[in-house]
């Protein structure tokens, strides 16, 4: 085995130990949570900003959307938040859906969206 291939074997190595570990973390928070089934409204937001939806539960986690203050959107689902963090709910308007932090959503009733 030469240079340049256990070069990329141990960054191979590398990645897959990066993949496992994250897939690792997120399965566990995925899986501690709660049906909601219902709309909500986007709130806490001021009128120049907008929320930002996540393909994943957390901040750090690719943006895949916004949503302007007072938008009404439909929560499948919420995840409990580990060590005191705040909670994520996977919210879905029109054409966009993914993960949102849930102190930007107030629960509305008799609301169509």
């Amino acid at each position: 085995m030469n240079r340049n291939q256990e070069s990329l074997l141990v960054a191979t190595l590398a990645g897959l130990i990066i993949a496992s570990a994250a897939a690792f973390a997120i399965q566990p928070a995925l899986a501690a949570g709660y049906d909601v089934d219902g709309p909500a409204q986007i709130t806490g937001v001021e009128g120049w900003d907008v929320l930002n939806v996540r393909k994943w539960p957390a901040s750090y986690s690719m943006q895949v959307g916004a949503l302007e203050p007072e938008t009404s959107v439909w929560v499948e689902r919420c995840i409990i938040a580990p060590q005191g963090g705040s909670d994520w709910c996977l919210v879905e308007q029109q054409d966009t859906r993914g993960w949102v932090n849930a102190r930007y959503l107030s629960e509305i009733y008799d609301a169509d969206i």
